[in-house]
């Protein structure tokens, strides 16, 4: 048993579990959790994801197609929103999981730096589209889950790891505990320890205070400890920037103060703008092509590893490392990543921040029906959904992403080599490369390359081998003039 299964979610008959239909269509008590547990991981998945609602419009927002336009604000926060509550929800429901869905990072720089300035953002995001179609083909095929299947169990766990120790580092990095060094400046270091090698400022100490009370609260096996601790620290905060004078950028992207008025009104104006084929005409049925690939990739690839390991996580896998019911939660990808496109928000997919919830003892879908419900709510109500600062919520990715080292690192094969390598380089390249994608593919590829140079080709699935060499495909592309 794990860490946080010894926190969250004991053996046996769970008290509090739900009655009746809520209890059986959602396994509640079967999967040994209750309802407080549910919502209580859908508030600390929502407050840990919520960041999103800000940067995803300034990531969009401040880029220009090729006749120079760009996105409304107000209605790329709408629709950030809408799709996030949408996905969200249809994931709880039909899935059953609890893997909350937003706005990828990493698919909306591709999209907003790539793809607009080539063509319109109409055509941009009629290619996201797009590339949710060919998800939900894959699926229908069955090949999507024939990949996933594929995979060792010790590379999923790698894999796992991966995920841990990168949203650990998306912890650190947004909180201001570590930062990026500029590439101009006359060092090999690429990250420092706060700003210059000093921990400085109110803000860091928010982190500092919240991590450690976190910690306390799981070590003491506390129930609600991560939501505990959000709520805790963000009052903390807020009392900061009532008696601190702080400029607003102290505190990253949000600032932990009582909006003026708490009450927004969505605009629905990016809904349905979207030009499916309008891409190809300005650049070409091979680069149009070779751009709905490279989204298609990320989304399938940085889903595939968040589901892997929150299912790890929240203890979903059966005795053989598959994952029962998987066809339905890789359908509401697809649908999320076309869902995405169809209202300019760019591709939705899984976010790593469900571990969150997971943490705090989620493990069926109502508790991603509680975060869908808080995302709707936040399309009138985004200024109070912003009011949690990431120094309050990301304490919750560090503890997490320790819980989930502790309990996969041991479920390695380390004495077999073509299985330890390959799980090892996707662990350390998910936070050196600051991509899910990249630490999938680069095992993959190590994984395959193994066991083939040491006579051990024939026991390599067909379908690892062929997402090995998509993998191949796609790091040449740039040596080969196809980006």
């Amino acid at each position: 048993m794990t860490p946080s299964a010894t926190a969250a979610a004991p053996e046996g008959p769970p008290k509090g579990a739900a009655p009746g239909g809520l209890d059986r269509y959602f396994k509640i008590s079967e999967r040994g959790s209750t309802v407080a547990r549910e919502i209580r991981g859908g508030f600390a998945t929502f407050f840990a994801m919520a960041y999103i609602i800000v940067l995803n419009p300034i990531i969009l927002g401040s880029a220009k197609d090729m006749y120079g336009h760009q996105l409304d604000n107000g209605q790329l926060v709408t629709a950030t929103v809408l799709t996030a509550a949408f996905s969200t929800l249809l994931m709880g429901v039909i899935g059953n999981v609890p893997i909350a869905l937003a706005a990828g990072l990493g698919v909306n720089t591709v999209v907003a730096l790539q793809l607009a300035p080539r063509m319109s953002w109409a055509d941009a995001m009629g290619m996201v589209v797009l590339a949710g179609f060919v998800v939900m083909l894959l699926v229908a095929s069955g090949l999507r889950e024939r990949v996933m299947n594929a995979v060792p169990r010790s590379l999923r766990k790698g894999i796992a790891i991966g995920i841990g120790l990168f949203i650990m580092l998306i912890g650190l990095v947004d909180a201001g505990f570590v930062s990026r060094i500029p590439d101009i400046a006359q060092t090999s270091v690429p990250l420092t320890l706060g700003h210059g090698g000093h921990l400085l400022g109110w803000p860091v100490l928010v982190f500092v205070l919240g991590a450690l009370l976190t910690l306390v609260l799981i070590i003491r096996k506390v129930p609600g400890a991560i939501l505990i601790s959000i709520v805790v620290m963000t009052i903390v905060a807020m009392i900061i920037e009532v008696i601190v004078d702080l400029p607003d950028r102290a505190w990253g992207l949000t600032v932990p103060k009582w909006p003026g008025n708490p009450l927004s009104t969505p605009d629905f104006g990016l809904v349905g703008e979207v030009s499916l084929f309008g891409g190809f005409e300005k650049v070409g049925i091979l680069t149009g092509s070779l751009f709905v690939f490279t989204v298609l990739l990320s989304c399938f690839f940085d889903a595939m590893g968040t589901i892997l390991g929150v299912g790890d996580e929240a203890k979903l896998m059966d005795k053989d490392g598959n994952f029962p019911g998987i066809n339905k939660v890789l359908l509401v990808d697809g649908i999320a990543v076309a869902s995405g496109g169809a209202t300019s928000s760019s591709a939705t997919t899984c976010f790593v921040e469900s571990t969150a919830g997971v943490g705090e003892g989620a493990r069926t879908g109502l508790a991603s029906v509680v975060t869908g419900a808080l995302f709707s709510l936040a399309l009138f109500l985004t200024p109070l959904a912003t009011m949690v600062p990431s120094q309050a919520a990301t304490p919750a990715l560090l503890a997490v992403g320790f819980l989930i080292l502790a309990g996969s690192i041991r479920d390695i094969d380390w004495t077999d080599f073509t299985l330890a390598v390959p799980a090892f380089l996707a662990m350390v390249m998910m936070p050196f490369t600051y991509s899910i994608t990249n630490g999938i593919g680069i095992g993959f590829i190590a994984f395959s390359v193994l066991r083939l140079a040491t006579g051990r080709g024939r026991e390599v699935p067909i379908a690892m081998y062929a997402v090995s060499a998509v993998f191949v495909f796609y790091y040449a592309m740039p040596a080969l003039g196809l980006t």
